[in-house]
């Protein structure tokens, strides 16, 4: 088997099972987080009735359905996720949207109808590609020629300190994972514009922009923003691997970094995307 075969089988494999079910158990947590940013990427998209849109890393369908709503009934949006279990709570939340319909599939290799989609897009579902020109040329067929391509990624983890912050916290106690390798999928695999701009060039596209958008994030009360981190984010894993004292310690000095940054509306951090824009060339 490939290395890369076994990268997606791995990823599938989490988001099928812990990973996916622990997004849904703080789907209303995240969902609201990143709504200040999806509204960005729907101005971007300018979805018009009767257009086709691909939405790639749908998780629980809100942006899906958002286009859904814009396209109308004379339109189509295929939301796509690895995740069967997330995407069974898409299709029981979005069963009246008739022009509307989720498929669990790898959009870095599924053999899309060619020049079918007017628009494809994701809010934080292509950083995970192990070979992304490949994945985003992939992409570039499904488009149609006069198609848009419109993303939302993270910028690096400093600009994003309610991930980095209390991660760190945590390596002070206990071990920080390996820095990822340059090109390794993650979170922050798109985050130097450079890098984008090569990879989306060589997989076929053109007029490519990139502009940042900045929004607070707000994590909810000290405790609910404790257990989201502990359990999704940059120390998740490290915190699950070490022993009950030192990820006890570990917790507690997240907390302190929460707390420094709670207010009457509960935590909040700000927090730091690219907004990526092109064309099929």
């Amino acid at each position: 088997m490939s290395k890369t075969a076994n990268a997606v089988t791995e990823e599938q494999r989490y988001w099928n099972e812990e990973g996916g079910q622990r997004w849904v158990e703080h789907i209303d947590r995240i969902e609201p987080m990143l709504e200040r940013f999806s509204v960005h990427l729907t101005a971007a998209i300018d979805a018009h009735a009767g257009e086709r849109i691909l939405d790639i890393g749908c998780g629980g369908g809100p942006t899906s359905a958002t286009y859904a709503h814009l396209v109308g009934a004379d339109g189509y949006v295929l939301g796509a996720d690895i995740s069967e279990v997330i995407l069974a709570l898409a299709r029981s939340r979005y069963a009246a949207l008739k022009q509307l319909h989720f498929e669990t599939v790898d959009a870095a290799q599924h053999d899309f109808a060619p020049a079918s989609f007017d628009v494809v897009t994701s809010r934080y579902g292509v950083m995970f590609f192990p070979e992304p020109v490949v994945a985003f040329t992939n992409l570039r067929r499904a488009l149609k020629a006069s198609g848009r391509l419109r993303l939302l990624v993270w910028r690096p983890l400093d600009d994003n300190p309610w991930m980095a912050l209390p991660a760190r916290a945590a390596f002070e106690i206990i071990p920080a994972p390996a820095k990822p390798l340059p090109g390794t999928p993650g979170p922050f695999s798109l985050s130097k514009p450079e890098h984008v701009r090569s990879i989306l060039a060589e997989a076929g596209f053109a007029d490519i922009e990139i502009s940042p958008v900045d929004e607070p994030i707000d994590l909810g009360s000290v405790d609910n923003a404790l257990d989201w981190l502990s359990k999704m984010g940059p120390a998740a894993r490290p915190l699950s691997e070490a022993a009950p004292d030192l990820r006890e310690e570990a917790q507690a000095a997240m907390r302190r970094v929460l707390v420094e940054h709670a207010g009457g509306d509960g935590v909040r951090f700000s927090g730091a995307a690219w907004l990526l824009s092109a064309n099929p060339a």
